[in-house]
Order: structure tokens, then C-alpha cells, then sequence
């Protein structure tokens, strides 16, 4: 079956998670580079934590969380202006260099676009204009209209209910492995993009092809 429609994580897939930081990375000093790691491993973190938990709280909120645990764990003295331009920062990251021309290409092809995201409506808005993403997508999804973060699966049926379409006929596309394996258990044609090129994380629970940039999916899902 030839898939209708493309669906992309945004933050890791089309957004650089890493932009932020190296904004600062002045301000931060020779620390930066690990305190962007560490802060997106706890934001990711505490996403799933809180699900586990019932205790919800929003994408800004779990990220600006683990800023602060980022920081005080690298001892950086951050004063509340670096913080809040951290913040700030986050709120528009800029697109990797070939998202633009592969959603348009994909576009091209007669697929739609989406975006299915933990990110909260307004920074998913605010990101997909400062990336100059906002043209090129059909529709953008956020997890909080259900109030539970990825890999749950009520997250993906928001994918085939706002497409009306059947998981088979959707590409989904996640730089995350987790999030793309999770895709791929329910249903949808899932692709990791490994930039990285990273071993494969949970091949012992589903199979998930690969691809090394944004830019081949075009001819992934000509192919498909």
C-alpha cells in the first residue's frame, strides 16, 4: 500500500534540539556542549516519567525543568536573563537544512505533511513560522489534547484520526528511535532518521528502516 501522507516528529527530525544552546554557548561557557546534551535527556525524561506517573505537565514546563537540572548538575551560574533567552531560544529552534526542501518535495509527490509532537500548540506554532516550516504542513498535532506524552498510543492516533486515514497509509518519520519504533508497533510506515548513524535501539521489538537525512525520504517512500 503507497502511504498518502508523511507525519514528522518535530523536536530531533525537523527542529535542531542543540540550536539553543549554541545561540548562548558564549554565556555558558566550555560547558555548553554537554549541558544541551544533558538538557535534552532529562526533557525527554521527564516526559516519560510523568506519564508513568499521571502527573502531567506541559512541554514548556518539563523543559524548562531540565534546564535548570542541566545547568545546576554542570554548575553553570545561570542569572534569570541566560535562562529565559535559553527559553526563548527553545520556543523557535531553527530547522535542520534539508527539512524545507524535503517537506516540499514530499509535497511534490502528492503526500500531505503534518507534524505530531509533545510540544505545546504555541511553541509548535511559534516553531514551524521561525523555521519557515509553517507552508509546508497540512496539519500539526500536540500531544496535549490527549494529556499524555509519546510513546503512548493514544498520541499516534491523533496522526490517523486528524488524516482519516489507516496506519499503513501513513509515513511516519522520528529521528528518535524510541518514537519511531512506537510508530512503527502501531502501524504506520515508520523511518528513523539516524544522522548519527547510531546502532540500531529496538530492533528486538520491531524492525524499522532507516535513513541518514531528511532529504532521502523522498526517494524512501517513491520506493516504499
Amino acid at each position: 500500500m503507497k502511504i498518502s501522507a508523511c507525519v514528522f516528529d518535530a523536536y530531533g527530525t525537523l527542529l535542531d534540539v542543540h540550536a539553543a544552546v549554541r545561540a548562548h554557548a558564549g554565556r555558558i561557557g566550555p560547558e555548553a556542549d554537554a549541558v544541551s546534551a544533558l538538557w535534552r535527556t532529562k526533557q525527554l525524561e521527564y516526559t516519560w516519567v510523568r506519564s508513568l506517573m499521571g502527573r502531567h505537565a506541559d512541554f514548556a514546563a518539563v523543559t524548562a525543568e531540565a534546564l535548570d537540572h542541566a545547568l545546576a548538575v554542570h554548575g553553570v551560574a545561570a542569572d534569570a536573563g541566560l535562562r529565559a533567552d535559553l527559553l526563548a531560544a527553545y520556543r523557535e529552534l531553527g530547522a535542520f537544512d534539508d527539512a524545507r526542501a524535503t517537506l516540499a518535495a514530499l509535497r511534490a509527490a502528492g503526500l500531505k505533511t503534518a507534524i505530531l509532537s509533545n510540544g505545546t500548540p504555541e511553541w509548535l506554532a511559534a516553531a514551524a513560522r521561525a523555521a519557515e516550516l509553517a507552508g509546508l504542513l497540512d496539519a500539526v498535532w500536540s500531544i496535549e489534547s490527549v494529556g499524555v506524552y509519546k510513546p503512548d498510543p493514544r498520541v499516534y492516533c491523533l496522526a490517523t484520526e486528524g488524516l482519516g486515514l489507516a496506519p499503513a497509509q501513513i509515513g511516519f518519520v522520528s529521528s528518535n528511535p524510541w518514537d519511531a519504533a512506537a510508530a512503527a508497533v502501531n502501524g504506520f510506515r515508520a523511518v528513523r532518521v539516524n544522522r548519527a548513524r547510531g546502532p540500531a535501539e529496538y530492533d528486538r521489538v520491531v524492525s524499522v528502516p532507516e535513513v541518514r537525512a531528511l532529504a532521502d525520504l523522498p526517494a524512501f517512500f517513491a520506493a516504499a
